[in-house]
């Protein structure tokens, strides 16, 4: 898959076989548009099944024959995420039943029950007459697993498989009601068939309960993908997959689902031109999206879907301004992008998307501005076809855990009117992006050797072995960022007895005595004892109050009754260093907070500091400067027009 750069769409020729004139004509616009690879039959079942068993294939080979002969590869799709209407009418069971225990009608889509014997056989029929007939054909060159997996089925076969997945987890019903800590309100459970999912008309307060049902969500998704994976394993057993993933999707643990998958790949709709953002807040923002997909596998990713102007489903259908689809391109690539994508190719005529955003839209034309600017990005993906397959260098890592956001949001205090779990580590990463720091992030599970920064936001949930794997790496020379809120619970969401943070407290050189939440809007003054502090902050949201027992502080609360106690400390843990943030600041501190930590530490993207609205990214020997404003920028002798990237090769610039 190494040597291009992928360019391309959605392609749903199904909605247009009435049309070959229109069929004809898409061939040869994409040619003009740089067009090198579709995903082909995404939501195609009604017409590749139209009736039990009668399988028509034929339109789709003579779409893929067409499409090789003109040079554009295929990512082909299952198409499991929408199932026919015949489907729904004669095997109920395929519909998923909602938490209040009542099943859905036919519509919508990906609105099927992930455990139902019926839907997996149907799904494995069609998979395996797809794989048959197209898996080995040349134009093929990736497997597109169903789309945007998402959702909950409270079923009776759900049930079951909830409580054997909980006989796997704990071993017996004793282990559970230990986890669950079932002996609060007498919710001991003495038979494994008294256990059901959460529902508004039963259980929704046993934490522990909460928990374990979305792990099983993510795990019965994510073996449901493995299923279609293996279906067309049987058949093509070199194929290779992707799933297209989603913006901050919480239903989902996407460290799990990658390691079942070839290719990470996620869907980005940001709102450009917000009047409530600037443009470096949107870019920042999607960066960090870039950057957790390369995470979750170490490697290139591809942007999957995007609009090339505008969506249909946001609040306000904000379209593109000129260059914009350029610049969010090259973002994506700068990021680690090996695939840049659009939903959709052609504009539908009809239902719920036929006002989004396509590269072809209902006038057909190809001397619009969306299409004239996809063709030109089309044009500089083929110029920088040896960035692909570039990784990233490692160095800072930000901890994003699932079922620590999972356990942490269900928590009842200590801020029930919002936690702002992604605000936080926005915060985080925004100061690193800034500051030209290349980012990943990790989970419990991964190994955090050859990072030389790791920052770990409100890890309310931490493992015991992870807190070991956090102390082993300050103590080997790595540094260590902790923030409040942090090793309160177990991997049960049982709370830790004794000091807290529970596995750090060394490492910190302090111990949480209380911790405060505050109304919006709600702030405590803290000064610094540091002179390479910033002078003041604001904290707010939460603030901790801590004991130091051998950090040194760096800044001081310096109002209420905790003022004196720390807000930042920092302490040598054996070759390393830790520091502490007792609170959520304003961002123009961490900016300032994490120049202090990278001096020395890190090589910035770009030698020196950067004007406001300007990025830099390196990706292998390749670095990006992007100027996220809408206004020009000068960099050096560097001049940047609104949304212009340049790219460098070894310190030469190639765009």
């Amino acid at each position: 898959m190494n040597g291009r750069l992928w360019h391309g769409a959605d392609y749903n020729p199904d909605q247009w076989l009435d049309r070959p004139d229109i069929l004809e004509r898409d061939v040869e616009m994409m040619r003009k548009a740089h067009v090198n690879v579709v995903s082909l039959g995404i939501f195609a079942w009604s017409t590749l099944e139209p009736r039990e068993g009668d399988y028509q294939l034929d339109w789709m080979a003579s779409v893929i024959d067409r499409l090789y002969a003109a040079g554009i590869s295929v990512d082909l799709a299952t198409p499991s995420g929408a199932r026919p209407a015949w489907m729904a009418q004669k095997y109920p069971e395929v519909r998923r039943v909602n938490a209040d225990r009542v099943r859905q009608l036919f519509g919508d889509r990906q609105n099927h029950c992930y455990t139902s014997p019926v839907y997996r056989e149907k799904v494995r029929l069609m998979d395996q007459t797809l794989a048959r007939r197209f898996g080995r054909h040349p134009g093929v060159v990736m497997w597109h697993i169903s789309n945007e997996f998402g959702g909950e089925c409270h079923c009776a076969l759900c049930q079951q498989a909830f409580r054997d997945w909980l006989k796997d987890r704990y071993g017996s019903l004793e282990g559970v009601n230990r986890a669950w800590n079932t002996k609060f309100w007498s919710h001991d459970y003495t038979d494994f068939a008294q256990i059901e999912s959460p529902s508004p008309q039963g259980e929704h307060a046993m934490h522990g309960l909460i928990l374990d049902w979305k792990r099983f969500v993510s795990h019965q998704t994510t073996d449901f993908m493995k299923w279609e994976r293996d279906c067309i394993r049987e058949i093509v057993p070199e194929a290779k997959v992707c799933v297209n993933m989603m913006y901050r999707f919480d239903g989902v643990d996407y460290f799990d689902m990658a390691k079942e998958i070839d290719l990470a790949s996620w869907d980005s709709y940001p709102t450009w031109h917000k009047p409530t953002q600037t443009l470096e807040e949107t870019a920042i923002d999607t960066a960090m999206m870039h950057d957790l997909f390369y995470s979750i596998k170490g490697q290139p990713f591809w942007q999957m879907e995007c609009t090339p102007s505008m969506t249909n489903w946001q609040s306000v259908s904000k379209n593109k301004k000129p260059g914009m689809n350029i610049f969010s391109g090259l973002q994506a690539v700068a990021h680690g992008a090996d695939g840049v994508l659009y939903f959709q190719w052609r504009q539908s005529r009809g239902a719920f998307e036929k006002f989004h955003g396509a590269v072809v839209g209902h006038d057909g034309r190809e001397d619009n501005r969306v299409f004239v600017e996809t063709a030109k990005l089309g044009e500089l993906l083929e110029r920088l076809a040896p960035v692909a397959g570039e990784r990233k260098e490692k160095q800072a890592a930000i901890v994003h855990d699932w079922s620590n956001k999972w356990a942490m949001e269900e928590a009842q205090g200590p801020r029930n009117a919002g936690l702002g779990y992604w605000e936080e580590i926005t915060r985080h990463y925004a100061a690193l992006a800034r500051n030209g720091i290349g980012v990943d992030f990790v989970n419990q599970d991964s190994d955090l050797s050859g990072y030389k920064l790791v920052v770990a936001p409100m890890l309310y949930m931490l493992r015991e072995d992870f807190a070991e794997k956090l102390r082993a790496f300050a103590e080997q020379g790595g540094t260590l960022v902790v923030t409040y809120w942090s090793g309160v619970v177990d991997e049960s969401d049982l709370c830790y007895l004794g000091d807290t943070p529970h596995g750090l407290i060394d490492t910190l050189g302090l111990r949480r005595l209380e911790i405060d939440g505050m109304f919006d809007g709600e702030t405590r003054r803290c000064v610094a004892l540091d002179p390479a502090m910033p002078r003041s902050a604001q904290g707010g949201t939460l603030c901790e109050v801590a004991a130091l027992e051998g950090a040194t502080p760096l800044m001081v609360y310096d109002e209420d009754y905790f003022k004196g106690s720390p807000a930042v400390a920092m302490h040598e843990a054996g070759a390393g260093r830790a520091y502490y943030l007792a609170a959520r600041f304003e961002p123009d501190f961490y900016k300032a907070f994490y120049a202090r930590v990278c001096d020395a530490l890190l090589t910035p993207a770009w030698p020196k500091p950067l004007p406001d609205g300007v990025l830099a990214v390196r990706r292998g020997r390749f670095t990006f400067l992007e100027n996220a404003s809408d206004v020009p920028a000068q960099v050096d002798e560097i001049a940047l027009a609104p949304y212009e990237t340049a790219v460098f090769e070894a310190g030469e610039r190639i765009l």
